[in-house]
């Protein structure tokens, strides 16, 4: 397990760009796969992107792709999130999480956890 502090989150306008970033402690991040997650009020959390150890390999969920891209730099230990034309249904809580594995993450059973950072996009 690893402790992941997430960042940037914040209100902004519909068609307007966020950038999360995911602080990993460790130098073990460097092994991990990450993801984003999301969980607006009353639903449940969805799989926003998993990216693998290396960043060479991601998957999105159907509703961010082409809006959203995810990244990592493993010498700072940190994962990113780029959010461009961003909607009023983006408005979430967004889940930093980490697994040793891809499959894991994508099952939505990562072995680590964020707090969470809230963003909310206004019409």
């Amino acid at each position: 397990q690893v402790q992941l502090v997430e960042s940037g989150g914040g209100l902004v306008q519909a068609g307007g760009s966020l950038r999360l970033s995911c602080a990993a402690s460790g130098r073990t991040f460097r092994t991990y796969a990450m993801g984003w997650f999301r969980q607006a009020p009353g639903k449940e959390r969805d799989l926003v992107a998993v990216i693998n150890w290396s960043g060479a390999n991601t998957n999105y969920a159907d509703s961010v792709k082409g809006r959203f891209s995810i990244s990592r730099d493993n010498a700072k230990n940190t994962l990113y999130l780029q959010m461009n034309s961003l909607k009023p249904e983006d408005t979430a809580v967004y889940y930093c999480a980490a697994d040793p594995l891809f499959d894991r993450i994508a099952a939505k059973n990562p072995s680590s956890w964020g707090q969470g950072t809230q963003v909310t996009v206004s019409s």
